[in-house]
């Protein structure tokens, strides 16, 4: 049975232009438009839709206000339709935290070719959205697709060997969902945990709000990662959009890369380019966690870190907003244990303390 799409835009030609997109798949169909949140509510009784696109700023109702009645009295799985602006890019990630499960990126200019650019990721996000398993108050995010599939050799080969040192780090990645589990996590790490590198697949302008965001709510400081910064304790990194965040040693000290290399597995920044950086420059000193997310991105890289002698967790499918690159990790052979998101960061704790370690509180 086919996807049926509510799609709420003020902009006659975005409703007409996702309409067309949507409209050519086999296996979606635009069931009906509104051109704000009051005849969207109309709709939805009337039409009943499995997936609503929701532009972030509309006329009559706020989007966020919409969203949040939305799913408080009518839970479904909404994809926001976002600008790339600082402003835009909050309003987004409060979005994701109201329970949408991921958001459209629309572009400043030329919006009819730079919409039909963004078709597949459209629609798979659609795909994904109709799939997915809905929180309240909420999932989501991120990623953004380019072809074609590459893996983590196109931007640095594997260099796996031990290290005399003992300090620890930690690397993540997630992707679809990835910005609400990614907060459960790092709040509940430790002011003195060792170093973090995340990836979350994001585009450009969203990241710096992102990792702002998760500065104000965290013990450990957030920051947006930049090239060379030293990773410290108590401190996480968070891959700028479309640049590839890798860990590399300078001495005895961890430091932060960032590489302009080729996507990987159509992804920018990749998380199987941070795992195998892990596994490179850290190999048993590291932990890997990977979270929620679409397709398989991390999955190769995690099997790297565990062979290397990492330690590997994957978030459970019951936790998850979309069980792809947890279930591709687990099933490539790489993760030592698969965890509720809620148990992840004490996983953590307890590995730490395990590897003498202080013994964290958390």
């Amino acid at each position: 049975m086919a996807i049926k799409v509510l799609v709420v835009d003020d902009s006659a030609l975005i409703r007409s232009l996702l309409t067309e997109i949507i409209n050519s798949q086999p296996d979606m169909e635009v069931v009906g438009v509104a051109a704000d949140p009051l005849i969207a509510r109309e709709k939805i009784k009337a039409l009943n839709p499995d997936v609503l696109t929701l532009d972030v700023e509309m006329p009559r109702m706020d989007g966020l206000v919409f969203l949040e009645k939305l799913m408080r009295l009518r839970p479904m799985p909404v994809v926001m339709i976002s600008s790339l602006t600082e402003k835009s890019s909050y309003i987004t990630l409060h979005a994701l935290e109201l329970g949408a499960v991921d958001y459209i990126t629309k572009p400043k200019l030329d919006i009819r070719n730079g919409i039909m650019e963004y078709a597949r990721e459209i629609t798979d996000k659609i795909r994904v959205a109709a799939r997915a398993r809905l929180k309240r108050p909420g999932p989501p995010q991120l990623h953004r697709t380019v072809a074609p599939k590459q893996s983590a050799d196109a931007v640095l080969p594997v260099m796996h060997r031990r290290y005399a040192g003992t300090e620890k780090v930690i690397v993540i990645g997630a992707s679809t969902g990835g910005t609400e589990a990614l907060k459960e996590v790092l709040g509940v790490m430790p002011a003195d945990s060792p170093g973090i590198l995340v990836t979350q697949h994001m585009p450009e302008a969203f990241t710096r709000t992102f990792a702002k965001r998760l500065d104000g709510l965290c013990r450990i400081s957030v920051k947006e990662a930049e090239h060379g910064d030293r990773v410290l304790p108590g401190h996480a990194y968070i891959a700028p959009g479309n640049r590839h965040l890798l860990l590399a040693r300078s001495g005895a000290n961890y430091v932060a890369e960032l590489s302009d290399g080729p996507p990987v597995n159509r992804h920018r920044p990749s998380v199987d380019v941070l795992f195998r950086s892990a596994a490179n420059a850290a190999a048993n000193n590291a932990a890997g966690v990977i979270l929620t997310g679409m397709g398989d991105d991390g999955a190769d890289g995690m099997a790297e870190m565990h062979q290397a002698g990492a330690f590997t967790i994957a978030q459970d499918e019951e936790s998850c907003v979309v069980f792809g690159m947890p279930k591709e990790a687990i099933a490539r052979g790489g993760v030592d244990t698969v965890l509720p998101l809620h148990e992840i960061g004490r996983s953590l704790v307890g590995w730490l303390s395990a590897q003498g370690e202080k013994a964290f509180r958390v």
